[in-house]
């Protein structure tokens, strides 16, 4: 391994604005739960699914309606 490396004729990642962000997020076990169940039956990781969810609401503007009475 070098002591030195020169980086002067490195090139920017052309995906890095594409990548994830990792954040900290509190969810209820049985959601937890729910999403870990599709992640067996789809063979997709429950945090995928979560973000494919998440995405899609975003995508088509869904709005939650709360009715706290």
């Amino acid at each position: 391994m070098r002591k030195n490396y020169d980086f002067s004729d490195s090139v920017s990642n052309p995906y890095a604005k594409k990548l994830k962000k990792q954040i900290t997020i509190r969810l209820d076990p049985d959601v937890i739960s729910y999403f870990k169940k599709l992640s067996d039956k789809n063979g997709i990781p429950y945090q995928n699914l979560i973000n494919l969810y998440l995405k899609d609401c975003a995508e088509h503007e869904k709005e939650l309606e709360v009715n706290w009475r």
